[in-house]
């Protein structure tokens, strides 16, 4: 919240980092035609991404967290995570207040708790894999296409409050920035972005319970001429902490609910969808425990609902958005004290996860548990 600005530690290094993972992905079912171009069917081995890093400093009160990654599996370089903040701090009523304003390119990449879709679990998944078709528009639909300005206020380490709105690049911009822009969806103007957050802490726990939400109206596929479509995604989110040594438990929650006025994509001349108002329904939970920030485990469920679509969804019988899933993830930390003389800031994170769907795309029973994933994973930061 104060601008990436706060330095720390003895590095005489620029604030830089790399990170490479890697992946071994299995699922019940092997996907014919194979999982992805220039991979099998199933049983695949992947360098899933390699990143680079920049956060911290640029000027007095300025600072930035930015991230460009090669992507292992589609094969694209391409601008990822960026937020560029000014901060600055007051005292009002007593209180310490943070000001700031961020230029960010994806709706809650900002957000500072682990509850919002940017930074929410899983924090890492296959790309190898089968996933659920349906998603609500804050859940990545505008992901690195787009730029927003938003204004942030932090009180007495309280309250947060925060206000913006988001534009679409053009495509020439996102071509530049290894964005397809060729299908994406365009906003119409500006997309209103809000938050509120309400964070109270004592001793080593902290409780946090907020609302977000951000409308746009949208030209769908880059297809003008038809009318736009209007979405609006409201969601409320929560989160427990208890952070000490050498145990700490986490537990975060969030539901995001969207209504959706699909004038252009039902559209007949269009046909993108059936009907010309649905909704979708979004629900993330999960629990995480980590002993001696060493060994840790994670159960988390999620449900996406909503209304059927022939169009849309096109997934017979039920041409339903309806998933159900269960993810369980086990990691392990093995220099999380320090690494080795020659790299002593050498992070490496080993997990294996798996996921479980009673239901997906609308169908039950073995249909859907042959989406069921083992993805095991190494992950490298230097």
């Amino acid at each position: 919240m104060n601008g990436y600005t706060f330095d720390g530690g003895k590095s005489d290094y620029p604030p830089l980092a790399l990170m490479i993972l890697s992946s071994f992905t299995n699922t019940q079912a092997s996907q014919p035609g194979g999982a992805a171009p220039h991979f099998g069917a199933n049983n695949n081995f992947a360098v899933d991404q390699t990143n680079l890093f920049y956060g911290g400093a640029i000027a007095p009160n300025l600072g930035a967290f930015a991230q460009a990654t090669y992507d292992g599996v589609g094969r694209v370089l391409s601008w990822d995570n960026i937020d560029i903040r000014y901060a600055r701090t007051a005292n009002i009523l007593d209180a310490q207040t943070v000001f700031g304003v961020s230029l960010n390119n994806n709706p809650t990449v900002q957000d500072v708790w682990n509850t919002t879709p940017a930074w929410s679990f899983p924090f890492v998944a296959s790309a190898l894999a089968p996933s659920p078709t349906a998603a609500t528009m804050i859940e990545q639909g505008f992901a690195h296409q787009v730029a927003g300005l938003t204004a942030y206020t932090y009180w007495s380490r309280l309250i947060y409050l925060e206000f913006g709105g988001y534009g679409t690049l053009s495509p020439k911009t996102q071509s530049m920035l290894g964005v397809n822009s060729a299908t994406n969806n365009v906003i119409n103007g500006i997309a209103p972005y809000w938050r509120l957050a309400v964070q109270h802490d004592w001793e080593r726990h902290s409780l946090e319970a907020g609302m977000f939400g951000m409308s746009a109206s949208i030209t769908p596929q880059r297809m003008s001429g038809f009318g736009a479509d209007h979405l609006t995604d409201l969601g409320i989110d929560s989160q427990y902490q208890f952070l000490a040594d050498p145990h700490s438990f986490s537990v975060q929650a969030s539901a995001i609910f969207e209504n959706q006025i699909l004038d252009a994509s039902a559209n007949p001349a269009l046909g993108f969808a059936s009907n010309g108002h649905n909704t979708l329904r979004s629900y993330h939970a999960k629990a995480t425990y980590y002993y001696e920030q060493t060994y840790g485990a994670t159960l988390g469920l999620f449900r996406v609902e909503g209304t059927a679509d022939a169009a849309l969804y096109a997934n017979p019988p039920g041409n339903s958005p309806n998933s159900t899933g269960v993810i369980g993830e086990l990691d392990y930390f093995p220099f999380n004290h320090g690494g080795p003389n020659f790299w002593p800031w050498l992070n490496v994170k080993l997990g294996v996860q798996y996921i479980c769907y009673p239901e997906f795309n609308g169908v039950s029973g073995g249909a859907a548990a042959n989406n069921n994933t083992l993805y095991a994973f190494a992950w490298l930061v230097l």
